[in-house]
C-alpha cells in the first residue's frame, strides 16, 4: 500500500508571528518546523505501513528550506519525500495550493492520502477538502481513529453530538485530528538514516501546472488592508512591583465593584 502524507513547513510555535505590511503575507523568515498536526498524520501513516506493509511518501509545497522540516518526518520512518518548490508558487491561496498538491498526488497514485486537520499558520482546515475534490476521491475529516482494510478505510470522527463512523472505498483522503495518536520521537538511527533517504524537488512545470495557475497570479483572495485591533476603551495597566494585589483591590474598591 502506498500512503501519501501532505505536510507543511510552518513558522515555529516559539516565533512571534507578524504580517509583512509590504506583501500583506505572514512573515516566514524566522525559525520553522513541521506543522504539529501533520506529525499525527505521519505517525498514522507509519502505523498503517507497519500493519500492512507498503511505502510512506511525504508531499509538500513550499520553499527550498522546507526540506529541513521534511527530514524530521523522514527520521520518524517515512520512506521518501517530494517537495514542490517554485518561485511561481509564492503567494498561492487555497486554489493554487490545492492544484499543485493534487497534481503531485496524482503523480504518486497513492492508495491513501493523509492530512493533519489544520495548519498552525492558516488554521483554515479546508485544504484537504479542496484536494479531495480535485482528485475526485472520498474524504473523511476530523478522524480520531482509523482502520484500513482491503479496499476500504473507516474513520471514527468526533462531533459535537458524539461520534460518527464513516467508511469509504480506497483510494481516499483522510484528515486526522491530534487525538488520533501520539507521534513518535525520531531515533538516532532514524535521524542519521533520514540524510540518505530520497528527497525529490519538483517545479510546477514538472507537474503540468502552469505558472499562472498558482501563486499570486492564480489567487482568488486578496488582503486589501492591515490595521491594528480596535481599542478596548479605558484601560489601566498594573505593573507587578510586589504590590499588584493591593493596587487591584484599591481599583476595585474605587470603582465600587465590591
Amino acid at each position: 500500500m502506498k500512503i501519501a502524507v501532505c505536510v507543511k513547513h510552518v513558522p515555529d510555535a516559539t516565533v512571534h508571528k507578524r504580517i509583512d505590511p509590504a506583501t500583506k503575507r505572514l512573515e516566514r523568515s524566522g525559525e520553522a518546523a513541521l506543522n504539529p498536526t501533520d506529525l499525527n498524520a505521519v505517525e498514522e501513516a507509519l502505523r498503517v505501513k507497519e500493519a500492512q506493509g507498503g511505502e510512506v511518501v511525504l508531499v509538500s509545497l513550499g520553499p527550498e528550506k522546507a526540506a529541513d522540516s521534511l527530514r524530521k518526518a523522514l527520521a520518524m520512518g517515512a520512506d521518501r519525500a517530494v517537495l514542490v518548490t517554485d518561485e511561481a508558487a509564492a503567494g498561492s491561496d487555497l486554489l493554487g495550493t490545492s492544484r499543485a498538491l493534487a497534481a503531485a498526488l496524482e503523480r504518486e497514485s497513492a492508495d491513501l492520502v493523509l492530512f493533519g486537520q489544520a495548519s498552525s499558520d492558516g488554521d483554515g482546515a479546508v485544504l484537504w477538502a479542496a484536494v479531495a475534490d480535485r482528485l475526485r476521491r472520498p474524504l473523511v475529516s476530523q478522524v480520531a481513529a482509523l482502520t484500513v482494510d482491503a479496499g476500504s478505510v473507516t474513520g471514527k470522527r468526533q462531533t459535537e453530538h458524539g461520534y460518527d463512523v464513516i467508511s469509504a472505498p480506497l483510494p481516499a483522503v483522510i484528515a486526522v485530528s491530534d487525538a488520533i495518536n501520539e507521534p513518535r520521537y525520531p531515533s538516532l538511527k532514524g535521524i542519521m538514516g533520514a540524510k540518505t533517504k530520497p528527497q525529490e524537488s519538483l517545479a510546477l512545470a514538472d507537474l503540468g501546472v502552469a505558472p499562472d495557475d498558482a501563486g499570486d497570479a492564480a489567487a482568488r483572495t486578496t488582503v486589501l488592508d492591515l490595521g491594528p485591533p480596535p481599542s478596548r476603551g479605558d484601560q489601566i495597566k498594573i505593573e507587578d512591583d510586589g504590590n499588584a494585589a493591593q493596587k487591584i483591590l484599591d481599583l476595585v474598591l474605587e470603582r465600587r465593584l465590591l
